[in-house]
């Protein structure tokens, strides 16, 4: 999955037909003007195919990033704005799609509405937090809490069973950190020593701002720290959490209470929903000890105090401007760098998409989505798995048998491509005008709800996990399907007109489909078979020869470093395998094209220098340095310069186009050069 949210877009116009005459086709071509020529594409191809871009787009003070995530994304906050707009104008019938998306809409926008009520729209739950007086109280308290999207303590979900995938598990694993990451909590550099301290100073502002006296509040963020950095000490670190195998652990409820006797699972499991379980799924057995333990260690007002903590700060930005400003300066100026607020309709159009995507994107594929879209994304997509088909049967280090099982697994991958045939019922969930932090809320306890109706239940493997309008993709080990929503037929600069066939398997095949599919055989999705199962298909000699390729990547991206930060190779490697596989396996498809077969030159530059420059566009993002570094700390995805420069550094097309040679800062000795699919 692409988590720095891979956008692609390919045109606003129709995709099936297209006609433009002369004066229409002279158009200056992104390939050309994104690129910096100053720089020795030998040296940094990153900064060589977008830096001339970066130049002129400096990164604004409200955003973290710029680049084509940010363009597309403005291009669909814009889209959705519109839909929002017309939604809240017109005098729709109660309960209908547009009653909800324009109320909760104008709730958010009403920022009058939303300061003078302040922090009232919790006023009941922070009253269930003040009457906890013992454990079970506690433990009921921190349950209703987890219906309202607050991870307190721990976290816990209903999902498909990883060694049974046809089935819905009830599964555990460690949380309830407001730092997210347990490294924050115990790095010594001066940086994240900075950011402990800001977090202190963060958290006991939150707590005056609900009404606790500065004295009180500066103690009660020092429990709250304390509490969190004893969950973070029983915490797995991130390349960790990892092993799918290592972090699935099935056991009885009854086993489950054995391991923690301080908590009774049964009375937890029934407020959090669940009448009846024989079974659950925990993934760290050594962060519920630790949890078990902390339940007696600390008192039941330590508790209670950061139960409010992790209430508010879960519903900080739909709250009066007072908490918004300060949750903003901490969690996106102190941890991400930026410097100023978005405007306050782009946040909330983000958050009515975020909210009620589902409903707006009825409307966005009706009304934005060009046609044929689906059509030609399913084409792209399948002409790269027919060439994934024949790069696997080519493989010298793969013996027959397992082949067969690669090729079987790669057959039977869903691909789920534009938009959903059926769409989830929203009817049951109630929005108004009257506060926007109950409307989020509302939705949070339908999504709760959804969430547990599933467990017991077959797996529905129609399910989306995403919206059309959404600007990424996945793929998911468990159902053994790729995600690839509407939006990623879109590429900015080449609007009205087709793009060639480079940009199209550069971006929206190599850097979507292929990099998706990859994912079932990296080193994480490779553990999975067909039917999405965790079980081994691989002989144990292509086992071994496969880990030593994945460690060659390991190694490779371990050495790339921004300031004095260096990548987690281990912790990134799935992605980084995916990114390689996806640029080559764009690069085969695009070779069976008769753009490439024929050698054409558009703008000047030949197929193989289009489609590389292509991929590069794919990732072309620029980040400031405190993005940077949160995202080598928290982040499965390396970077994305070394999104460009570390796969194709181990291309030898990608050598032979750009005269990479010995020497080269781009160059990569055979004897270190990752190929793997």
């Amino acid at each position: 999955m692409k988590l720095l949210q891979r956008i692609t877009i390919l045109s606003l116009t129709t995709l099936s037909i297209i006609s433009c005459d002369k004066k229409e086709t002279a158009f200056v071509d992104p390939l050309l003007t994104n690129r910096d020529t100053t720089i020795n594409p030998t040296d940094d191809f990153f900064h060589y195919a977008n830096g001339g871009w970066f130049k002129k787009h400096p990164i604004p003070s409200s955003e973290r990033s710029n680049g084509i995530f940010r363009m597309i994304q403005d291009t669909i906050n814009n889209q959705v704005k519109s839909i929002c707009e017309k939604s809240a104008e017109a005098n729709a019938e109660k309960g209908s799609n547009k009653q909800k998306i324009g109320d909760f809409y104008a709730s958010g926008m009403d920022s009058l509405a939303i300061n003078k009520l302040g922090i009232s729209p919790l006023k009941n739950d922070f009253a269930k937090i003040d009457a906890v007086k013992d454990v079970p109280s506690l433990l009921k308290t921190i349950a209703h809490l987890h219906t309202l999207g607050a991870s307190a303590g721990f976290s816990f979900y209903v999902y498909q069973d990883d060694k049974n995938s046809a089935k819905n598990m009830l599964q555990f694993s460690q949380g309830g950190l407001g730092l997210g990451q347990r490294d924050y909590y115990f790095n010594t550099d001066s940086e994240t020593v900075n950011i402990r301290n800001e977090y202190v100073k963060h958290v006991q502002k939150m707590l005056e701002l609900i009404g606790e006296k500065p004295e009180v509040a500066a103690k009660n963020a020092s429990s709250i720290m304390k509490l969190e950095t004893e969950l973070a000490k029983s915490s797995r670190k991130l390349e960790a959490l990892r092993d799918p195998n290592a972090n699935y652990n099935k056991m009885s409820v009854a086993a489950f209470n054995s391991i923690t006797p301080n908590i009774d699972w049964n009375f937890t499991l029934k407020e959090l929903g669940i009448a009846k379980a024989d079974s659950v799924i925990v993934g760290q057995p050594e962060f519920y000890k630790a949890f078990n333990g902390m339940i007696k260690s600390y008192t039941i007002e330590d508790w209670k105090t950061y139960l409010k903590w992790n209430l508010v700060n879960t519903y900080a930005a739909y709250l009066n401007k007072e908490i918004e400003n300060q949750n903003f300066k901490f969690y996106s100026t102190v941890l991400g760098g930026v410097k100023t607020q978005k405007p306050r309709w782009k946040r909330v159009v983000e958050q009515t998409n975020g909210s009620l995507g589902e409903l707006i994107g009825q409307v966005y594929i009706e009304e934005y989505l060009p046609k044929g879209s689906k059509e030609k994304l399913l084409e792209i997509g399948n002409n790269i798995r027919d060439v994934y088909a024949e790069r696997i049967k080519k493989l010298d280090w793969m013996s027959e048998p397992t082949k067969k099982k690669a090729l079987y697994k790669l057959s039977k991958i869903v691909m789920k491509v534009g938009y959903p045939d059926k769409w989830k019922d929203l009817s049951s969930i109630a929005i108004d005008r009257n506060s926007y932090c109950k409307n989020v809320m509302a939705v949070t306890k339908w999504e709760y709800s959804e969430m547990i109706k599933k467990y017991g239940k077959p797996v529905d493997r129609t399910e989306w996990g995403m919206f059309p309008q959404t600007y990424n993709a996945y793929y998911n080990p468990s159902n053994n399907e790729i995600c690839v929503p509407a939006c990623n037929i879109l590429v900015p600069g080449y609007e009205g007109r087709m793009p060639d066939d480079a940009i199209l398997y550069g971006i929206i095949g190599g850097s979507t489909f292929g990099h998706e599919i990859t994912h079932g055989f990296d080193d994480q999705g490779s553990q999975y078979d067909d039917k999405g199962n965790l079980n081994n298909w691989w002989t144990a000699e292509d086992l071994k020869k496969f880990k030593q390729k994945t460690q060659l990547i390991v190694n490779q991206y371990s050495k790339y470093n921004v300031g004095d930060k260096f990548v987690n190779g281990d912790a990134t490697q799935g992605e980084n395998i995916a990114d390689l596989g996806g640029v080559i396996m764009g690069y085969e498809a695009f070779k069976k094209t008769k753009q490439y077969k024929s050698n054409e030159k558009i703008s000047g530059l030949s197929p193989d220098q289009r489609y590389f420059l292509a991929y590069g566009y794919a990732w072309m993002v620029n980040a400031n340095k405190e993005y940077l570094s949160q995202q080598i700390m928290t982040d499965v995805h390396s970077p994305a310069q070394f999104r460009i420069n570390g796969p194709l550094s181990n291309i030898p097309e990608f050598h032979k186009t750009f005269n990479i040679k010995p020497g080269s800062k781009m160059y990569q000795p055979d004897s270190l050069r990752v190929v793997i699919w």
